[in-house]
C-alpha cells in the first residue's frame, strides 16, 4: 500500500491505548458488530466490520456478532444468513453470535427496577402526541400528564402491557429524565413499546420490545464489551447510552461508546431504505444484483475482499463525516486485480476482418502472455486464421486526428500476430460496415525478430472460426443526476452486449475473473454462467482517474 494515501493515526486506537495504560479494563479489548437483520449489509457497513474486527485483532481481543433483533416486524432469517456470509467473505471471524433477544428477560427486569426507582413511567400518549410535546432545540418539552403516576400503578400497567392487554401504540414505557434537557434524546425517551408480532427467536412470548437506545447499552454491558464503536449519528445518543447503564448500576467499569464518521462514497446509494425500495420495485434483480452497493452485490460484481479491506484502511478513521471519491475504491480494486487475473481477448461490437492474402484453411497458434505484469502466470496460445474479428472501435473509415488504429491504407499490428493493412471496407444493403478486407505481411510475425518498419497502432482480435459467443453486462451507477440536478434511477445502469471471445473463455467457471484486453476487468456471473452460456459482469475499467497522494 502507498503510505501517502493512508490516513495517519486512529483516534479509537489511541483511546484504547490510554485505557490499557491506566488499566481501565485490565488490558481487555472486546468489540462487537451489531447489525439489525432487516436487510442486506452495504459497503458502508464494511467499514464498521473492518474497524470492529481488526481492532479486536490488533489488541488480542474478541469481536462478537450481535443481531439487534428488537424489531420483529422487519427482520428475516434471510438477512441473518446474508450478514454472516458477508463477514466471512471479508475475512473475519467472530467470537460468539449473540442476539438482543437473548436478554429480553434481563431488559424487562431492568425496566421494572427503573420503575421501582421512580425513573420510568407508563405513558398513554400516542407517538404523535409525544413527538409534539418533545419541544425544540431552543424550547423545552412538556411533561406528560402521566409522568407522575405512582410506582405501583406503573408496575401494574407495565405488567399488563407485557400480558398483551393493550393494542400497539396504546401505551409505552418512558424513562423519567428531564423534558428540559438540551439534548432532545434525553427528554423522557421511550424505552419500551407494544408490538404484537411473532419474533423469529422468541415466538409470541413477548408483545413489548425495548427501544434500540435502551437495549443497546444493556447488551454491551451484559456481554462485557469494552469499546462500543459506532457511527457518528449516535453521538447525540451517547448520554442515553450512559444513563441506561449508570442508572442500573450493575456494571463497573461500564463500556464506553466511541463514534466515528460513517462511510459515504460518491455515486453510491448508502441507505437500506432506498436499496430495499429498488428490490421491492423490481428495479434490480435482488439484493445481490451486481449494480447494488450491498456486500453481496459487490461480491457478485467481482470486487475482492482484499480490495475492500485495503480501501477501508486507506480512508482511515475520522471524527467528522465526509465523502470519499468512488475513484479511490476503484483504484484499490484495480490495483488488487492487476497481478491476480489472466488476460483474454474479447471483441465488442465486432467487425469481421478477412486477410485476403492469407492461405485459406491455414491456422496458426499465436503465443500470448497471460499477465504482462506477472511472467510467472505463463503463456497461452490463441488460434489465428484468415478470418478474424476486431472491435468496432478499432476501425474508422475517416480517421480522426491522432487515430492510429485501423483505417483504409493504414497498417497496424494485430497483437501477438502480424502487421495488417486495411485495403477496403464492405457494407451491407443498409450501409453498415460488416467486413474489412486486409492484407498481412508474413515477415512481421511477433517473436520472429522482425526489425523493419514501425507501426503506431496495436489492436487485439479473435479468430472467427473458433470464437466463443459470450454476454457482457456493462454496469454503471444506480443513480444519476438529471437536468434539474436531482438524483434519479439510472435506466442505463446495465447494458448487455453480445461479444466474441477467444476459445479459452469457453472454460470459464462462475466466479472466474479476467482482464479483457484493453477493456477492463470482468467476472463470470455466479448465477448466470453455465457450461453452455458465459455471462460476464464488468468489475472496473483499466484506466484510473484517481491520483495517489492527493
Amino acid at each position: 500500500m502507498n503510505e501517502d494515501v493512508r490516513t495517519k493515526g486512529n483516534f479509537i486506537h489511541q483511546i484504547i491505548d490510554e485505557d490499557n495504560a491506566t488499566g481501565k479494563y485490565d488490558g481487555k479489548v472486546q468489540t462487537r458488530f451489531p447489525p439489525e437483520p432487516n436487510g442486506y449489509l452495504h459497503i458502508g457497513h464494511a467499514k464498521s466490520i473492518c474497524l470492529n474486527f481488526s481492532t479486536a485483532e490488533k489488541y488480542g481481543g474478541v469481536c462478537n456478532l450481535r443481531y439487534d433483533d428488537t424489531n420483529p416486524e422487519k427482520e428475516d432469517e434471510e438477512y441473518v444468513k446474508a450478514i454472516q456470509e458477508d463477514i466471512k467473505w471479508l475475512g473475519f471471524k467472530w467470537g460468539h453470535v449473540f442476539w438482543a433477544s437473548d436478554y429480553f428477560d434481563t431488559m424487562y427486569d431492568v425496566a421494572v427496577d427503573l420503575i421501582k426507582q421512580g425513573k420510568a413511567f407508563v405513558d398513554d400518549q400516542s407517538a404523535e402526541e409525544i413527538s409534539r410535546t418533545r419541544g425544540t432545540l431552543t424550547e423545552p418539552g412538556i411533561d406528560s400528564p402521566y409522568r407522575d403516576r405512582s410506582i405501583e400503578e406503573n408496575l401494574r400497567l407495565f405488567e399488563e402491557m407485557r400480558d398483551g392487554k393493550y393494542a400497539d401504540g396504546e401505551k409505552c414505557l418512558r424513562a423519567k429524565i428531564s423534558m428540559a434537557s438540551p439534548n432532545m434524546n434525553m427528554r423522557d425517551p421511550v424505552i419500551y413499546r407494544i408490538v404484537h408480532a411473532t419474533h423469529h427467536n422468541t415466538g409470541d412470548k413477548w408483545c413489548i420490545y425495548p427501544m434500540y437506545d435502551f437495549a443497546h447499552p444493556l447488551e454491551d454491558a451484559i456481554e462485557g464489551v469494552t469499546h462500543s464503536i459506532c457511527t457518528l449519528e449516535f453521538e447525540d445518543h451517547r448520554p442515553i447510552y450512559d444513563w441506561s447503564i449508570d442508572e442500573v448500576g450493575w456494571w463497573d467499569p461500564r463500556p464506553q461508546q466511541i463514534e466515528f464518521a460513517r462511510l459515504n462514497i460518491t455515486n453510491m446509494v448508502m441507505s437500506k431504505r432506498y436499496l430495499k425500495a429498488f428490490v421491492d420495485e423490481g428495479k434490480v434483480d435482488g439484493w445481490d444484483d451486481p449494480r447494488m452497493p450491498t456486500i453481496a452485490g459487490i461480491r457478485r460484481r467481482g470486487y475482492t475482499p482484499e480490495a475492500i479491506r485495503d480501501f477501508c484502511d486507506r480512508i482511515g478513521v475520522a471524527k467528522a463525516n465526509s465523502t470519499v471519491e468512488v475513484e479511490l475504491l476503484e483504484h484499490c480494486i484495480r490495483e488488487d486485480l492487476q497481478e491476480k487475473v489472466e488476460s483474454r481477448n474479447v471483441i465488442f461490437d465486432p467487425i469481421k476482418v478477412v486477410i485476403t492474402n492469407y492461405p485459406e484453411g491455414q491456422t496458426e497458434e499465436m503465443v500470448m502472455e497471460n499477465n504482462r505484469n506477472v511472467p510467472e502466470m505463463g503463456e497461452r496460445t490463441v488460434p489465428f486464421s484468415r478470418e478474424l474479428y476486431i472491435d468496432g472501435a478499432d476501425f474508422m473509415e475517416v480517421p480522426a486526428k491522432k487515430y492510429f488504429r485501423l483505417y483504409p491504407g493504414n497498417e497496424v499490428r494485430f497483437k501477438g500476430a502480424y502487421f495488417l493493412t486495411c485495403q477496403e471496407s464492405i457494407r451491407d444493403e443498409e450501409g453498415n460496415i460488416v467486413e474489412l478486407h486486409c492484407t498481412y505481411d508474413p515477415e512481421t510475425r511477433s517473436g520472429s525478430g522482425f526489425e523493419g518498419r514501425k507501426v503506431k497502432g496495436t489492436i487485439h482480435w479473435v479468430d472467427a472460426a473458433t470464437a466463443v459467443k459470450i454476454k457482457v453486462r456493462e454496469l454503471d451507477y444506480l443513480m444519476v443526476e438529471n437536468e434539474e440536478g436531482e438524483q434519479v434511477f439510472n435506466e442505463n445502469s446495465m447494458v448487455v452486449k453480445e461479444c466474441y471471445a477467444e476459445p479459452l473463455l469457453a472454460e470459464a467457471k462462475a466466479g472466474d475473473r479476467f482482464q479483457f484486453f484493453r477493456h477492463g476487468y470482468y467476472i463470470a456471473d455466479e448465477k448466470l454462467t453455465t457450461d453452455d452460456e458465459k455471462v460476464f459482469n464488468s468489475i472496473v475499467g483499466l484506466k484510473s482517474s484517481y491520483k495517489t497522494g492527493k
